[in-house]
């Protein structure tokens, strides 16, 4: 049957202007990082897809190396566009990145010109797509020239091939110095994404080299901010309150950034059982929780969710009900995380 969107869709979402761009992007957008490689079900990966949309999810996120294996995720993600979101592709933003290992040898990784023109010629074949919106460096790398890195997504925008760049894990300080070449070169940063949730706060540390946190830098610059992994792999959910389920990705050794074993600690799960309390006390699941906690921050622009039933798109979307913290709650989570 024929895919027609939801003529509702905008109704519910909120959009956020990404930093000092002229680009919103919905509170809540869907990261395509599990679920849909060729080891997954096509078919659950589509209904995934099309309920986001339905309910004003307008930007899915991608890159090179998701799957598994590498480069699975953008070739259904471009079957799925081309039978569903072809004749939507003007209220989409699509996001692609680079900069883990694709293919061997030298020119297969990190942060390269000759790397980073490659992988996006290959993740827009795989997508039949002209163009992507926005083209990530995926990991700073330690041994390339910033000013190379940041000269091939210059040139990737100058190409016609993206219309925006981001960058993705940078630290604070090379986050700045990598903001300021992209500015001098006339092609703007639009966002960075970085790994944030309330187990993981490195974004908000101030003792850096530069005496400014991540989001400090994001702010002054004017650059969005998507963070990924919102949930800690799923530590941020009812899933683990009672141990580890026989079909979670921990128990299933998927690799690709699945979560590990190791983090399903006793301390751990207590500090999720309280979560879970005073989140219940604020009329949420942990995970809406969770999600509203980063969506607290006006300098966040988006945060990205990692389904894997649809349902669970729509009981994300709910976070945005209520991301408003009383400083008690703000002060019982701390205490609870110490």
């Amino acid at each position: 049957m024929t895919y027609v969107a939801n003529p509702k869709r905008y109704d519910k979402m909120e959009y956020r202007r990404c930093g000092k761009s002229g680009l919103k992007l919905p509170s809540v957008s869907l990261g395509l990082w599990h679920n849909f490689g060729h080891i997954d079900n096509f078919e659950n990966g589509r209904n995934i897809l099309r309920l986001a949309f339905d309910n004003g999810i307008t930007h899915f996120d991608l890159a090179n190396n998701y799957g598994p294996p590498p480069g699975s995720a953008e070739e259904n993600f471009g079957k799925i566009f081309k039978d569903d979101f072809k004749s939507y592709r003007d209220e989409l933003i699509i996001s692609s990145k680079a900069g883990w290992g694709m293919w061997p040898g030298p020119y297969g990784d990190w942060g390269s010109k000759k790397y980073l023109v490659a992988s996006l010629d290959q993740s827009l074949k795989r997508m039949g797509l002209d163009y992507v919106d926005i083209f990530y460096h995926h990991r700073p790398d330690p041994e390339t020239p910033l000013e190379e890195t940041m000269t091939a997504l210059d040139l990737i925008v100058r190409q016609g091939k993206a219309l925006h760049v981001g960058i993705s894990s940078y630290q604070s300080e090379e986050a700045a110095k990598a903001i300021k070449i992209l500015k001098q070169l006339g092609t703007p940063c639009l966002i960075h994404q970085p790994k944030y949730s309330m187990f993981v706060r490195w974004v908000e540390d101030a003792n850096q080299p530069n005496g400014m946190s991540l989001l400090d830098v994001l702010e002054k610059e004017g650059v969005g901010c998507i963070p990924f992994s919102p949930l800690a792999q799923g530590l941020l959910t009812d899933k683990y309150l009672n141990g580890i389920p026989k079909d979670s990705r921990a128990a299933s050794h998927r690799g690709n950034g699945a979560i590990e074993e190791d983090a399903i600690t006793d301390e751990n799960i207590n500090k999720v059982k309280k979560l879970n309390e005073l989140a219940v006390k604020r009329d949420q699941t942990l995970a809406q929780m969770a999600l509203a906690w980063i969506l607290k921050d006006p300098r966040v622009t988006s945060v990205l969710i990692g389904v894997s039933k649809p349902e669970q798109v729509t009981d994300s979307i709910k976070c945005i009900d209520n991301y408003k913290f009383s400083s008690d709650e703000l002060k019982q989570i701390n205490e609870i995380l110490k």
